[in-house]
């Protein structure tokens, strides 16, 4: 008897959630829609209850079909023990929860009828349906259990069943419905509730009828009741201390509608799992659960979806992943369904998706109908009056005062106040407002009288100013304008009626010269100082704060007398010397300034540095010369046009400009080489500061026809000795320290030091010592292995060129291959390499050694020679190689030269079946449309990206995108100067194909590279 007396208690206390439901939505809604809530929430319980009596509980619990829906139970109650009454009596309290919870998503703009129409759809064909699958089993133990049931799919209370499920069928009414007006405008945010503490009243009444919800659902008072609701309890309060916590994180504050949703989805989270996880677990769901519902509110409302009371994030989402958590904290041997953990988890996920996809199709599809012949939406005019009054006729003293309020303004008739009820607080906001109508009626009639004293002064006889081609202009002793003439109109734009009255010096006075030009006003104009009376004065003036423009002003003084005291009026004669100023700043400006950056020229710059070097020796301070040039500029020109570069030249000028002092003067010295000179303060340190500045700005990416470039730049910087320096000689070794700097690996600035003249001496020898190199043997090859993603299994060898001189040690291939490049020695070089590549494969290959392809560089100037396919093919058939151990590295520059004959050579390459990669990719300027037609088989991420893959965003992204682009253009990824394991797992998990750095192998000469292999394989 015990057993259905609990039964009866919780069905007791389940039923009281829905007065927590009502005052949760009444509270969360605007005042207008509150008696529309109500109704709904009482409508909804009946209707479901009607439905459940008579077919809903057979179809649940009745005599199982295939374990799909049940037959029998129908108009329950007739020969039913007092068990099976408490039994029916508890889950219709269940099915009255799942029909309440659409009720909060849809609210305020939902039609009453059809949002009755979606309960009767949800308990008709949704809800006793998925109880069937999940629960049928709870009503007789020995009867046919649903097919869910069957499976082991667990949901204690409801997650899924109840919460899910009503979480579906809210976002499938969220979509078909849209959102309220306003919603997700620009500028307009909704109230976020009339009764927030009502709300936390509904909220708690929830939480107490949720012991009912959880502990009930053991069918009997066990010894679990307890420890049910100690989880239902520790889940809650945690779901919403986290969801709070989140909010004040991100938010600054704590907004009361996330401690509500917090706590809800905590109950929601825990509903599946209570009677098997522990406390601990327990506190583990809730907190998640209120991560879900902040972030889930956070998805609908970018996903621009209206859930009032965030219904889906708080039941669905939450819903789902309580569902799933029986599987990831439940404990087995209370679960006793006999299976694995992921086999459990893999039904848990089987029910969630199942039941999801059934709900969200059918309630869609049945609200899709419903809506052509019953609009579940209300229309906009009965939105904005409130639900209230057009859905239940229900009228208050607030709709009515807003009424009369409409009607003022719609007829622009403020003669008669508005109703008054008295001692009530819309009587009182009523009284307030017909005072305010009284004193705007009151400031209008005083208005009127103004207009009609401005009128009579307007009368007086302006012959003489209205003929004068300059502007006159008469002002008080304040500076208020009392005159203005028609040119004066003209000149500043604006009619003598905006004008009179207001001060002269406030509008049309500069806003730094306002100060001195009052001061002069109220000495009359008699100081030196601003402007003088009877005296040409040039100034500027303004229009309005953005126009300016300069003007000669003659100010002359007259005595007004009147009955009181004598005051006097000052007028201006202005002369507009906009024309003449631009002619001679046009002419200063041909003389002096470079015509297409606006920067000074060579001549100017010249004379102005050697005045700068003559005062700094008198003065015994120094001159700072910065000379810089863009790196691959003649790349630009040469690829994308003159055009291109003149605008990339325009916007280095205006980069440059940004970065300097008033005192620097910055100029274009020809071509793609522009110098600044520095006055003031100049050092070593300052000198290398400003050139960082430099180096920072234009480091910025520039938009060049579609393209985002990134143009290197390099500086050299020479300072004078503060003695009578010679001009050109600082100009000659800041061009060396610049030519140094390119040296250094461009985009980089250096300092001229003597020894820099003698290195680039030097430079001119280091030709003749790489061609002796090359007949001496002085050059080998290193190879550093490149390895598959799942394995360290090798894969390929890249050949890296090493100089051994025999007096000045290794020498680094950044230092000869770029000296090389200038000349056609690395045509020499490159043929080296590839003969040595594939002489070592054959050695190799007679060792019996596992062969892998060898990956070499091959130069621009190489690629496009008539001579290269011929040369490449018979170097193989010498060494009996095939083109599959050959891979041939390109950088993306070597596209910019000549797309048509690379496509030539590449394709020709292919035919011999080697492998062509694009090396550094990312680092250059081609375009995507290159990729489409290129017959690659590789890309190299460049190992500056995979350097700072997993610190920066940025680089971590254009990882992942040049490893997409490889993946949908059907290419492989080799990520270079891969040196930690993080780089290597990020990599991994993006989808990376082949990793070569230090991180796995460094490079290492030919007989390690041979004992690798061997051991390989």
């Amino acid at each position: 008897m015990s057993d259905f007396y609990w039964l009866l208690v919780a069905s007791a206390l389940v039923f009281m959630m829905q007065a927590g439901f009502l005052c949760l939505e009444s509270g969360r809604i605007r005042s207008k829609n509150s008696i529309n809530v109500a109704a709904k929430n009482i409508s909804d319980f009946i209707i479901s209850s009607v439905i459940f009596w008579l077919f809903g509980f057979g179809i649940m619990f009745g005599d199982s079909n295939l374990g799909v829906f049940g037959s029998s139970e129908f108009v329950f109650g007739a020969g039913n023990s007092p068990w099976q009454i408490s039994f029916f009596l508890f889950q219709m309290m269940f099915c009255g929860t799942a029909a309440t919870l659409t009720s909060g998503a849809v609210a305020e703009r939902m039609t009453f009828m059809g949002y009755l129409a979606i309960t009767a759809v949800l308990i008709v064909l949704i809800y006793p349906v998925t109880g069937h699958w999940a629960w049928s089993g709870a009503y007789d133990s020995q009867a046919q259990q649903g097919w869910l049931e069957s499976l082991g799919f667990i949901d204690f209370a409801g997650s899924t069943v109840v919460h899910s499920v009503g979480g579906w069928v809210a976002l499938a009414a969220i979509m078909i419905i849209g959102p309220r007006l306003g919603r997700f405008e620009q500028g307009i945010r909704l109230p976020p509730g009339n009764n927030l503490p009502l709300s936390a009243l509904g909220v708690l009444l929830i939480w107490f009828g949720w012991i009912g919800f959880n502990g009930g659902s053991t069918l009997a008072l066990t010894d679990d009741v307890p420890i049910i609701i100690l989880n239902t309890f520790l889940s809650a309060v945690w779901g919403g201390l986290i969801a709070a916590l989140i909010n004040y994180v991100r938010d600054g504050f704590v907004e009361v509608g996330f401690i509500l949703n917090g706590t809800i989805a905590g109950l929601v989270g825990i509903t599946a799992s209570c009677h098997v996880v522990s406390p601990a677990s327990s506190a583990i769901i809730g907190a998640v659960s209120g991560g879900i519902v902040y972030y889930g509110s956070l998805l609908m409302e970018r996903l621009h979806l209206d859930d009032a009371l965030d219904v889906v994030p708080a039941h669905l989402f939450a819903g789902i992943w309580g569902t799933l958590s029986v599987a990831l904290f439940g404990d087995a041997d209370k679960i006793q369904t006999g299976l694995s953990f992921y086999q459990q988890l893999g039904v848990q996920s089987l029910g969630i998706v199942v039941i999801g996809v059934y709900c969200f199709v059918v309630a869609y599809s049945a609200m899709w109908l419903l809506n052509k012949v019953l609009p579940l939406r209300a229309s906009r005019e009965h939105e904005e009056q409130g639900m209230n009054v057009s859905e239940h006729r229900a009228t208050t003293e607030l709709f009515d005062l807003l009424t009369s309020m409409q009607y003022q303004q719609n007829n622009a008739d403020f003669s008669f106040p508005v109703p008054e009820e008295p001692f009530t607080e819309v009587g009182q906001i009523a009284h307030k407002y017909n005072q305010v109508i009284e004193r705007v009626n009151g400031e209008i009639a005083q208005r009127d009288d103004a207009l009609l004293r401005f009128q009579k002064s307007e009368r007086r006889k302006t012959a003489i100013l209205n003929s004068s081609m300059d502007c006159i202009v008469t002002i008080d002793q304040q500076g208020d304008v009392i005159e203005f003439n028609p040119a004066a109109e003209r000149t500043f734009g604006c009619l003598k009626k905006q004008v009179v009255g207001k001060n002269f010096i406030d509008s049309f006075i500069l806003e730094e010269d306002r100060s001195a030009i009052l001061e002069s006003l109220e000495i009359g104009f008699s100081s030196s100082m601003g402007l003088v009376l009877n005296r040409r004065n040039s100034f500027r003036l303004q229009r309005d704060p953005h126009n300016h423009f300069p003007a000669e002003i003659t100010i002359t003084k007259t005595g007004v007398d009147n009955s009181r005291a004598s005051k006097e009026e000052y007028t201006l004669h202005i002369r507009d010397v906009t024309r003449q100023f631009k002619l001679q700043e046009r002419l200063r400006f041909l003389a002096y300034s470079d015509p297409l950056t606006s920067l000074y020229n060579r001549t100017y710059l010249m004379d102005k540095l050697v005045s700068a070097l003559l005062f700094a020796s008198k003065q015994h301070s120094q001159v700072g010369l910065l000379f810089l040039d863009l790196d691959k500029f003649k790349t630009i020109n040469d690829t994308l046009g003159h055009k291109a570069g003149d605008e990339l030249l325009c916007e280095v000028a205006e980069r440059l400009t940004q970065v300097s002092d008033e005192s620097d003067m910055v100029a274009r010295w020809g071509g793609d080489e522009f110098i600044l000179i520095m006055t003031q303060d100049v050092s070593y340190q300052s000198a290398k500061k400003r050139a960082e500045r430099i180096l920072q700005v234009m480091r910025a990416p520039v938009n060049l026809k579609g393209q985002l470039l990134n143009i290197p730049t390099s500086i050299g910087i020479s300072l004078s000795d503060g003695e009578a320096t010679d001009a050109d000689k600082l100009i000659q070794q800041a061009d060396i320290a610049m030519y140094w700097a390119k040296e250094k690996g461009r985009d980089n600035a250096q300092v001229f030091a003597p020894e820099m003249a003698t290195v680039v001496v030097k430079k001119f020898g280091f030709e003749q010592e790489m061609h002796e190199a090359l007949a001496a043997g002085q050059f080998r090859l290193d190879y550093q292995p490149k390895v598959w993603m799942d394995s360290e299994r090798i894969v390929g060898l890249e050949a890296l060129i090493r100089w051994h001189h025999p007096t000045k040690g290794l020498i680094s291939p950044a230092d000869f291959i770029p000296i090389a490049e200038e000349s056609n020695l690395i045509i020499k070089i490159g043929e080296w390499v590839i003969e040595e590549a594939l002489r070592q494969q054959a050695e190799w290959r007679e060792m019996g050694l596992r062969l892998v392809p060898i990956a070499v560089n091959i130069s621009g100037r190489h690629l496009v020679l008539d001579s290269f396919v011929s040369y490449l093919s018979s170097k193989l058939e010498d060494y009996g190689v095939t083109g599959a151990l050959l891979e041939i590295e390109i950088t993306e520059s070597v596209l910019l030269q000549d797309i048509d004959r690379c496509i030539e050579v590449m394709e020709a390459l292919k035919a011999m079946d080697i492998t062509i990669s694009v090396d550094d990719f990312g680092t250059g300027y081609s375009s995507l449309s290159y990729l489409k037609r290129l017959p690659l088989d590789v890309l190299k991420i460049d190992q500056s990206f995979v350097e700072e893959c997993g610190k920066h965003t940025e680089d971590t992204t254009i990882c992942e995108t040049i490893i997409h682009l490889a993946r949908n253009l059907k290419l492989v990824t080799v990520a270079e100067g891969v040196e930690t394991a993080e780089q290597a797992a990020l990599l991994k998990q993006m989808g990376c194909l082949i990793y070569q750095g230090y991180y796995f192998y460094r490079p290492m000469p030919s007989l390690d590279t041979a004992a690798l292999l061997d051991k390989a394989d």
